[in-house]
C-alpha cells in the first residue's frame, strides 16, 4: 500500500527541504566565524539536492556526470583556499553528502533520507562540544580503551575454552571475558565520575562510585565526613553506594550465569530498595547541603593493563581456592570463604562462582555470593567508623553491619 511518502511529489519536497536545511545550517556556521570564503548560498544546497533527484531519476551515468562536475568545481574552490593557508574539507564533505540525497531517497525508505539528515547536523555542530571534551578528556584513557577493545575483540576469541587445570575448573576464554565484563561496568562508573559529572554533589558520587567500587567509595566519602558537619548527607551517600552495588552484582550475574542470576534477583532487588529507601530517607532531611562538592583522589582507570591483569590473577586464584575448599569442605566450608572473601574485593570471588563449573548447585552459588556481599557489606562498615571517628561514621557503621546481616541472612533463605 502505497503511503504519502512514497509519493513523487513528497520525495522531491523532502530532498529540497534537506538541502536547504543544511545550507541554512551551512550559513550559520559561516555568519559566527564572519567568513566570508565559503562556496555557495542556501539555495545552491537546495539545488544540489534536486539535481542529484533529477539526475538519479533519469539515468544513473547523469548522475555521476553530475557529480564528477561537482566535484571539478569544488577542486578549483579548493585550490584557492590552500592559497589562502586553509585547508579544511568540511564544505567538500557536506556537498557530496548532500548530492546523496536525491539517489537515497530513490532507492531507500524516505526514513533512511531523514536519518542521513539528522545525522548530518548533529555531526556539524559538534565541533564546540568536541574542543571541551579534547580539553578535558585524558588522551592516554582512549589508548587504554583501544588497548582492552583490541585484547577483547582480537585475543579473546582465540584463548582456549578448555579449564586451564583439573584444579583450576575455569577456562581462559572465561577469565578474560570475566576481566572485560566486569572492567566495562566499573568504566561506565569510572567515567560518568570523572567526565559527566566532574561538579557533583556527595549523593550522587554515592551512586556512581557504587558502580565503580562501593568500597572505594564508602573510604573516600568516610575521609571526607571526618571534618563535616552534615551527618545526614553523608549517611545517605555511603548507604546509596551499598544499594548500587547490589544491583551492579546482579547485573553481572545476568551476564555471566542467569540461572544464579535468577536465585539473586529478588533478595538483591529488595536489598537495594531497602537500602535506597533509608538512604533517600537521610537525603530528604540533608537537602540543603546537596550543593556541596566532593573534591576527591584521582581513580584509577578500569582499563589500565595493570589493574585488569591483577584481577585476573585474582580470578585464577579464587576459582582455584574455590575448588580446593568445596573438594574438601562442601558448602559449609564456602559459606565460610564467602565470609571470609567478603573482606577483600569480592569482585574476582563473584566471578569465579559464576564463571567456573564447580560442583555446586545455583542456590548453593548464590548463597556463597549473597554471605561474600554481606560480609564486605561489614567491611564497609570498619571503614566508616575508622575513617571517620565522628557520628557519621557511627551511623553509617551501624546501618552497613544491619545490611550485612540482612544480606546474609538473605543468602542462607534463597
Amino acid at each position: 500500500m502505497e503511503t504519502l511518502l512514497d509519493q513523487e511529489w513528497v520525495k522531491i519536497v523532502i530532498v529540497i527541504l534537506a538541502g536547504f536545511l543544511i545550507g541554512l545550517d551551512i550559513k550559520t556556521h559561516r555568519l559566527k566565524k564572519d567568513s566570508a570564503s565559503e562556496i555557495g548560498s542556501v539555495r545552491t544546497y537546495a539545488f544540489v539536492a534536486l539535481v542529484s533527484y533529477v539526475f538519479a531519476k533519469l539515468n544513473i551515468y547523469l548522475y555521476l556526470i553530475g557529480y564528477v562536475a561537482i566535484v571539478a568545481h569544488l577542486l578549483l574552490f579548493y585550490s584557492k583556499k590552500l592559497q589562502n593557508k586553509k585547508s579544511g574539507i568540511l564544505l567538500f564533505l557536506l556537498t557530496s553528502l548532500v548530492y546523496t540525497f536525491g539517489i537515497i531517497i530513490l532507492r531507500y525508505d524516505a526514513w533512511f533520507l531523514i536519518v542521513v539528515f539528522i545525522a548530518i547536523v548533529f555531526i556539524s555542530n559538534l565541533n564546540q562540544r568536541l574542543k571541551k571534551f579534547y580539553k578535558t578528556f585524558d588522551e592516554r584513557e582512549v589508548e587504554t580503551l583501544a588497548k582492552v577493545v583490541l585484547l577483547s575483540g582480537v585475543i579473546l576469541p582465540l584463548l582456549p575454552r578448555t579449564n586451564i587445570h583439573e584444579y583450576i575448573p575455569v577456562s581462559f576464554f572465561k577469565v578474560w571475558l570475566a576481566v572485560v565484563v566486569v572492567s566495562m561496568f566499573s568504566y561506565v562508573g569510572y567515567i560518568l565520575k570523572r567526565y559527566i559529572f566532574k561538579e557533583k554533589g556527595y549523593w550522587l558520587t554515592g551512586i556512581l562510585g557504587g558502580i565503580y567500587s562501593s568500597t572505594a567509595t564508602t573510604i573516600v566519602l568516610a575521609k571526607k565526613a571526618r571534618t563535616s558537619k552534615s551527618v545526614d548527607l553523608f549517611v545517605s551517600s555511603i548507604l546509596i553506594a551499598t544499594a548500587v552495588m547490589y544491583l551492579r552484582l546482579l547485573g553481572i550475574s545476568f551476564a555471566f550465569n542467569i540461572n544464579i542470576a535468577d536465585k539473586l534477583a529478588i533478595p538483591f532487588i529488595v536489598l537495594a530498595l531497602l537500602t535506597s529507601l533509608i538512604s533517600m530517607y537521610f537525603y530528604h532531611r540533608a537537602r540543603r547541603d546537596l550543593n556541596s562538592n566532593l573534591n576527591e583522589e584521582e581513580d584509577q582507570n578500569p582499563l589500565e593493563l595493570g589493574t585488569a591483569f591483577l584481577f585476573a590473577f585474582l580470578f585464577i586464584a579464587m576459582a582455584s581456592l574455590t575448588h580446593f575448599v568445596l573438594s574438601r569442605y562442601g558448602d559449609l566450608g564456602l559459606n565460610i570463604l564467602s565470609f571470609i572473601v567478603g573482606f577483600t574485593d569480592i569482585d574476582p570471588f563473584v566471578l569465579s562462582i559464576l564463571s567456573s563449573k564447580f560442583a555446586v548447585t545455583p542456590q548453593g552459588a548464590s548463597e556463597a555470593i549473597l554471605i561474600a556481599a554481606g560480609s564486605n557489606n561489614i567491611l564497609k562498615a570498619v571503614y566508616s567508623y575508622m575513617f571517620s571517628k565522628n557520628k557519621i561514621g557511627t551511623i553509617s557503621a551501624i546501618a552497613l553491619i544491619v545490611l550485612g546481616i540482612l544480606t546474609i541472612g538473605a543468602g542462607f533463605l534463597v
